[in-house]
């Protein structure tokens, strides 16, 4: 299977990787300045460090995917020993470095991402977690998880985030991978299209789906990307939903397996 079997058409590689550059650079902005990565995140046990090693390691994990792809089998064998642990386990191992080598690493792991991805066919499969992958996925994948723990850093420096039209490729993963809320939660998949209406960092619209659908949610992206990256609860967000599913999507909504 491609890509979780989901419709990526409307995604665009080239359109993404300046993005996810500079979501980049904005969070080395943010964590370049402190001097003290031991603050607690929102995380359950994770630091500053920990969110900054999760993004490094999961750029190493890229990398592999790309350039050697024979040897993410041994990836996928450390995840399954670890368990619900792995993550975890991960982010304390590099969390234990030196800051200033931990801040290199990841500087230069994302620099080799955005470049491997920007080189890769767009067509090519690589392998990933439960699936096989393409540039065309991971770019705006690999955006969303740093946009998603900078939030985590932003939040525990008491940082006021600015939101940016980058919001839309968060925004795009989240309608793209409705399916996948609910098989994570185990939900039967809902029949019915879906209107997703979302008020854009500038006051503009961004839509998705059939104008008179019935299943609707609507709001502002900004909260909608805290809550399909699970930042936020759905009572803490703008969020409307009309229809069952809709209500039920919202509940349950994430962006990863």
């Amino acid at each position: 299977m491609l890509n979780y079997g989901l419709d990526v058409s409307g995604l665009e590689r080239d359109v993404v990787l300046p993005d996810l550059v500079a979501e980049g650079d904005e969070l080395d902005a943010l964590v370049s300045a402190q001097t003290d990565w031991t603050r607690p995140t929102p995380a359950a046990g994770w630091t500053i460090a920990h969110q900054i090693a999760h993004l490094a390691s999961a750029d190493a994990n890229v990398l592999i995917a790309i350039r050697t792809p024979e040897a993410f089998d041994d990836v996928l064998k450390q995840a399954d020993a670890a368990g619900s642990r792995y993550a975890d386990l991960d982010a304390a191992a590099g969390a234990a470095k030196p800051r200033s080598v931990l801040l290199e690493q990841w500087r230069a792991g994302r620099a080799e991402v955005a470049a491997a991805l920007r080189n890769a066919p767009l067509d090519d499969g690589f392998p990933w977690y439960g699936s096989q992958v393409s540039a065309t996925l991971v770019a705006p994948l690999r955006l969303m998880e740093v946009w998603a723990h900078g939030q985590d850093v932003f939040d525990a420096l008491g940082v006021a985030r600015r939101p940016t039209a980058r919001l839309r490729h968060v925004a795009s993963l989240g309608v793209i991978g409705r399916e996948l809320s609910f098989h994570a939660a185990q939900l039967p998949l809902p029949a019915e299209p879906f209107r997703v209406e979302l008020t854009a960092p500038d006051g503009g619209t961004w839509a998705w789906g059939p104008e008179h659908a019935t299943q609707r949610v609507q709001g502002s992206a900004l909260d909608f990307c805290l809550r399909v990256t699970q930042r936020r609860s759905r009572a803490e967000t703008d969020l409307t939903a009309v229809g069952a599913d809709a209500r039920t999507w919202l509940e349950n909504a994430r962006v990863f397996l």
